[in-house]
This record gives structure tokens, sequence and C-alpha cells, in this order.
């Protein structure tokens, strides 16, 4: 499952706004020399750089003296020698002491996602207004203070992974030395340090905050840290998708993961009856897809008539599907199907981040959506916002390209070494959580779950984290959450007060001795 953001392809085409240095060969009157051809073109290195304001935070709980920094790190190789950069922003409480003052580094996912969409909606010390779950009209947009931001509590960098937004290649640098799992988590783990070590913050208590990609790079990188003696305090877990090999197509656990999901976006959009709750009626989606349809999906070709039947009428009931529709589909129902199928008598589709988003397709007879509404609905206004901020608050300018998708990433290397594990082809970073959880048994662990996600659904998250193979006492150190929003969580304003608050009250039990 690739959860990255597509917005704006035309952008990638841009290019990175870099020079070539020059080769110097050191016998050009023997081009066919070996030490001639071994010679590699390096890109420029440039200086690390930062632009810092100075800024005051009045929309929470207490005001907050902030320095806002904008910049980039080195990422060095085994020799010292840097063969990228990583752009950041850091917004750190003035005067505040280093061993009592958090930080928490966020990032979205992708892989090869920028941080913009966490920067500019969710706990940063401002944010931008949309017209979610509508689509959002074009400029001029609005950014205002950010009441839920968690400046309060914690001191916020925002960081974009390698490849994207401003981060690039420098030096004897190559794509391959950062498009991948174990790449990607080594260069995180050497911004972190790197971090730590320039502004004296070896000693704060430390938390990692990742969305959707950004999850299984928080288990691994949580576990990478832990091997160079950076111990963190929690880690914030928003829209996750843990295991890569479990959620891939055509495994039973798939249509059985996004059941419950299903349940939710029906009784959202009034297909199925309501009595009791929504929360209840997912609940008896969870109890079923454990049960009777679990069972009825390892049955397979074998399956009786009579029970084929009965579980197709009870998918309907959960799901607001037809009959005929789900038997058809062999009980089976993909989430673009889903998206496709629930609306059709409305020629909408839904959204794959956030099913709360409906929009016309061009082919109302189509079997899958031809895009994504809740991904279109918000694009413009989060750049447009993003690079005006940047440039008129934050003061920082550059003639590069930002990236909102890395130039590529596409190319993914997902084998993964997971800490006390052996080597994957796609990712289970449940081990890595688990390996550090129990040598780290202080370590909390937040999880945060939108209803409405088709991206990574909360039932497969609880699958996932209840593969811990902990002690029974550190199953009490990780925390369910659930919203009624989507992927994106802090689209839904409302969701986005109740995601504060309960990440006010969790942060204390993570640094709590």
């Amino acid at each position: 499952m690739n959860t990255s953001r597509t917005i704006l392809s035309a952008l990638l085409a841009l290019g990175i706004a870099s020079g070539i240095a020059p080769v110097l060969h050191a016998q050009e009157h023997k081009p066919d020399a070996p030490e001639a051809a071994d010679k590699k073109k390096e890109l420029p290195i440039p200086a690390e750089a930062k632009v810092e304001t100075k800024h005051e935070w009045t929309a929470g709980s207490r005001p907050v003296h902030y320095t806002a920094t904008a910049g980039t790190l080195y990422v060095n190789d085994e020799h010292d020698k840097a063969i990228g950069t990583m752009f950041y922003v850091a917004y750190t409480e003035d005067g505040a002491p280093a061993k009592s003052r958090p930080v928490t580094f966020l990032y979205n996912g992708g892989p090869g996602s920028a941080s913009i969409w966490l920067h500019m909606g969710s706990v940063g010390p401002v944010r931008v207004e949309t017209a979610s779950p509508k689509s959002t009209p074009g400029a001029p947009y609005a950014v205002v203070p950010n009441e839920y931001s968690l400046l309060d509590k914690t001191d916020l960098v925002f960081v974009d992974a390698p490849l994207t937004g401003f981060s690039r290649i420098v030096g004897a640098g190559t794509p391959k030395d950062f498009v991948g799992v174990d790449e990607d988590v080594k260069a995180f783990t050497k911004f972190v340090t790197r971090y730590i070590t320039l502004n004296q913050r070896w000693n704060s208590p430390k938390f990692l905050f990742g969305e959707s990609y950004g999850t299984p790079r928080s288990a691994a990188l949580v576990a990478s840290l832990y091997d160079e003696g950076i111990q963190c305090n929690g880690v914030v877990l928003l829209s996750s998708i843990l295991n890569y090999y479990v959620r891939a197509s055509g495994y039973d656990l798939e249509p059985k993961t996004y059941l419950p999901s299903y349940a939710a976006i029906a009784w959202y959009f009034n297909k199925v009856p309501h009595t009791g709750t929504m929360e209840e009626f997912v609940e008896k989606a969870r109890e079923f897809a454990r049960g009777p349809y679990a069972e009825a999906l390892d049955e397979g070709n074998t399956l009786a008539p009579a029970k084929f039947d009965a579980i197709a009428k009870q998918v309907a009931a959960f799901t607001g599907l037809s009959e005929q529709f789900v038997k058809e589909a062999k009980l089976r129902i993909s989430p673009s199907r889903f998206r496709k199928e629930l609306l059709r008598d409305q020629e909408q589709i839904l959204g794959r981040f956030d099913a709360r988003f409906e929009g016309p397709d061009a082919d109302a007879a189509g079997e899958y959506p031809s895009y994504d509404p809740s991904d279109t609905g918000i694009s413009g206004a989060y750049v447009a916002t993003f690079h005006n901020y940047l440039q008129t608050e934050l003061k920082y300018t550059s003639a590069d390209t930002y990236f909102l998708h890395g130039p590529g990433t596409e190319k993914w290397n997902w084998e993964h070494h997971p800490a006390g594990g052996r080597s994957q082809r796609e990712p289970n970073t449940v081990l890595d959580l688990a390996d550090t959880l129990r040598k780290n048994p202080a370590l909390k662990i937040f999880s945060a779950n939108g209803w409405f996600d088709l991206a990574t659904p909360f039932f497969g998250t609880e699958h996932d984290l209840a593969q811990l193979q902990v002690p029974a006492a550190s199953t009490a150190n990780v925390k369910f959450t659930y919203y009624p929003a989507g992927h994106m969580v802090y689209l839904n304003v409302a969701a986005l007060k109740q995601f504060h608050a309960d990440l006010e009250a969790w942060y204390p039990t993570a640094i709590a001795k």
C-alpha cells in the first residue's frame, strides 16, 4: 500500500534547481584510463543554513515566546562526508531549560512525501483553514493562529524526508543512499542525532510523531535511535500502516481489515439503519470481522451456498452495499471499489484519505474512482499557504523547487532488516517497535485513528499493535484514540480539538518518572 501524496505532479517536472560541479580528470588525454572512468560526478555541498525569527503564540493555554528556525542539516556517510541535506522548521520556546522541555520530531509519509500537511494543519503554531469535508475554493486562503498547537507542551521540529521538500542529495550522495525503508531510517537517525547535538538537546525528553508512512518510519526509527543511545519517551502514530506484508491485496486480512471502516462510513452517509451509536455499530462490525466473516473467507471455495448467502447479507448490512454486489465480489470488498460503489446512485465517489469527501467522477459506470476528492480538495490551500508562510513569516527563501513528492522515491527499496529479526521483503515494523518496548519498558505509544480513513484503516492498526508480544504490563503503554475524521485527522477541526486534548493529557504521562 502506498499512501504517498500524488498532488500537483506538474511540480515534479521542474527538477532539482542545483548545479553539477565539473569533474576534473587527472588524465584527460587518456579518457579510457580506469581512474578516469571510475571518477564520479559530485554535486556541490552547500553550507548548512538557517534563518531564525522571533514570535509569540497566544492562542493556547499560556503565551509562548518562541524562535522559529528554518534550515538544513547535513546527512553524512560513514566517512563523515555530507551526502545529503534535510530541511526542517523548528519551533522552540525561548528560555525553557533543555532538560525539562520536550522536543518532538514530526514528518509525513509517502514514502516520499514532504511534511507540509502536518506542518500547516496539525499541531504547529499556525494552521490553514479549509472547507473540509468540501473542496476548498481558490486563493486567497486563511492561515490562523492554531489554538490546538502543542507548543505549550513541547518544541516542534517538522522534517522533510530525503529528496522531498527542500531536502537534497549533495556531494557523492545518490538516490540509493536514501530511497528505501532502512536507508530512510538511517538518514533520519543521522538527522535527529545532529539536531540534538548542535542544539544541545541530548538530555531533553524526545518524541517521534509520524503520519501514514511516517508510522513505520517511527517504529523503525525509535529502534535505530535506541541503538545509538538515544532513548525516546514517546511515539505518536497517526494513521498507521506498520505491517505491509499482511496488508497486501489478495490476502484475506485486507477485506477483514477494512470492514469496520466501511461500517463507520456507511453510518456517516446514512446507508445503514441508525440504532444505538456509531461506535456500537462499528464494534459489532469488528466482532463480525473477527468471527463469522473471517471463518467464511478462510473457507473460500468450500463455503456452503447457504452460508455464503448469509454472510453476504451481513456484509451488506454493515457496509450499505447491495447483497448482489457483495456476492459478485465474492464477499471481498476492496477499498477502491467501496469508494466507487457506496454513492454510485448519486454519481459520487468517496475520498481515500478521508471518505467524508465526495466528488463527481467522469464515468459513473466505472469500476474504480479516477481521483481522490480528499486529496485534491485541500492540496491547493496547503501548498499556497506553506510557501507564503515560509517566505513572509519565517523569512526563508530558496531558488530550489519544493518537492511535495520526492523525485526518485517511487523506486523505493522495501527490504527491511528489523531489530532482532530476519530480513523482510516488505516491512513489518511491529517487530522494531516491540523490540524497543521490551528494551525500554517506559516507552509510551499513542495510536491516533480516523474512523473514515480508507488508506490506513483503524482495524488494521489494532491488529498490528496486538502483535507486539510484550509483557502484559507493557500493553498498557499503548493508547488508542479515534476521531470523526479520515487519514489527516486534523482536517476536521472538531476532531483536531479532541486530538489536541488527548495529546495534552498524554505527553506528561510519557515524561513522568
